[in-house]
């Protein structure tokens, strides 16, 4: 088929049309502006045009667009005057994922890693929210088996279309919540309608919601505070690891800090685990070498590391901070700054009284402008909510020389060269830390 995609160079519409690309689809895609995505997307062969435009639309067979593509976008309409049929990427899902053996994870937050951590374990196709430092993309493709491993995603209720063999669900908490109108039902309705179509379930038993499904839903559960224990964290090679005993299975190594990396990483081990020698994946669990934009060491001197992190929600925050308060440690640095750049207006004001309990135990805390992700602005006094911290509101960072200058005004107001610097947020903050900005 001919297939073009409209919004290719958001993560998970780049990953379908990857995927579609390698299982021999003629692929071309469209967005609003160049990126590092659509530029790997064409070293890749795959046609792409910036911006949108109805000379994109020529004689295509099927035309994806992501969720945020409005209808009287000028490829939609020019494909439907054509008369080619036009799918959000949640209904095209049906469609790719029909005759694959689907291991869909689920979650507010952990989705990345877990299905990350599954693609090191086992063998399979793979199409992940974030970049996979094993190997180097968000996509993997295996021809030799129909196993397809696959960050399920609730944002736009589409892990409902996902087909999934084996549902794996992390957490249940509240997100996205303007997709379901804030109705609650309705939100854990979706996922009991998800759980419920796979014939395989792997759930975290001490999840709020998840919990008031044990006496009705089959599944392997799994308690975090009981069967997960011995939990360390210690130095591979500098690498940051978290060892811990699962049940009887005995002792795993993952790389990462953390409680929450150590769920993560049961969840998959029992996933896997109904196929699969568990020797082999204690051994395979060693090549995850985590993902891009989680905890992602981005520079690394004898006095200082800087960490890009993906964090924007307040529950994956808080427990990423944990972590990083424990690498600190091991490190011997006595002073942790953080980073913030604020996703979504909704988000934040939804979830502010969390976001303020986020950053306990750092030394300064400094806020840049909320990424709007084409939200109209809406006023948070970010000065009074958040008074408590050492704070600074910056209009941006600049990094060289493995340094990072704080920017309010035009003017410099601090250079960062000394201990741990961690930047959270889902926006341009991963850029601006990285020093490609």
């Amino acid at each position: 088929m001919k297939i073009h995609f409209i919004g290719i160079g958001g993560i998970g519409i780049s990953g379908l049309a990857q995927y579609m690309h390698f299982r021999g689809h003629e692929v071309s895609g469209s967005d609003i502006s160049d990126s590092l995505i659509t530029k790997k997307l064409r070293d890749m062969g795959i046609a792409v045009t910036v911006p949108h435009a109805k000379s994109a639309i020529t004689n295509q067979d099927l035309v994806v667009h992501s969720a945020i593509i409005r209808p009287d976008n000028p490829e939609v309409v020019e494909a439907k005057a054509k008369g080619i049929e036009v799918l959000a990427r949640r209904e095209a899902l049906l469609r790719i994922l029909d005759d694959r053996k689907v291991y869909a994870v689920a979650g507010a937050h952990g989705k990345s890693t877990t299905t990350a951590i599954l693609t090191a374990i086992m063998n399979g196709s793979a199409i992940i929210g974030a970049e996979s430092k094993a190997f180097g993309s968000n996509v993997r493709y295996d021809e030799t088996t129909d196993t397809m491993l696959f960050e399920a995603d609730e944002s736009d209720g589409s892990f409902l279309n996902s087909n999934p063999h084996c549902a794996i669900v992390i957490n249940a908490e509240p997100e996205h919540m303007e997709y379901y109108d804030y109705n609650y039902e309705l939100f854990y309705d979706s996922y009991k309608t998800f759980i419920s179509s796979a014939s395989c379930r792997v759930l975290n038993a001490e999840d709020e919601f998840l919990s008031t499904l044990k006496k009705d839903v089959e599944a392997n559960w799994l308690y975090p505070s009981k069967e997960i224990s011995d939990i360390e964290f210690i130095l591979i090679n500098n690498e940051p690891h978290t060892r811990f005993t699962l049940r009887d299975l005995g002792s795993f190594d993952v790389w990462g800090f953390g409680k929450h990396i150590a769920l993560d990483a049961s969840l998959a081990i029992l996933a896997a685990n109904e196929s699969m020698d568990i020797e082999v994946i204690r051994e395979n669990l060693l090549t995850f070498k985590g993902i891009k934009k989680r905890f992602d060491i981005v520079g690394a001197e004898d006095n200082r590391v800087i960490i890009d992190d993906y964090g924007h929600h307040p529950t994956e925050i808080k427990a990423t901070f944990e972590s990083v308060k424990e690498y600190a440690s091991l490190k011997g640095f006595d002073k942790i700054t953080a980073i913030w750049q604020p996703h979504k207006y909704s988000r934040t004001i939804d979830n502010l009284d969390e976001f303020i309990k986020c950053f306990e135990g750092v030394q300064e805390l400094i806020i840049l402008p909320v990424w709007a992700a084409g939200e109209k602005p809406r006023d948070i006094d970010f000065v009074k909510e958040f008074q408590r911290y050492n704070l600074t509101m910056a209009d941006k960072i600049k990094r060289a020389n493995n340094t990072i200058t704080v920017i309010k005004d035009e003017k410099d107001l601090e250079v960062l060269d000394k201990g741990l610097i961690i930047g959270f947020g889902a926006g341009d903050i991963t850029y601006q830390i990285r020093g490609t900005a």
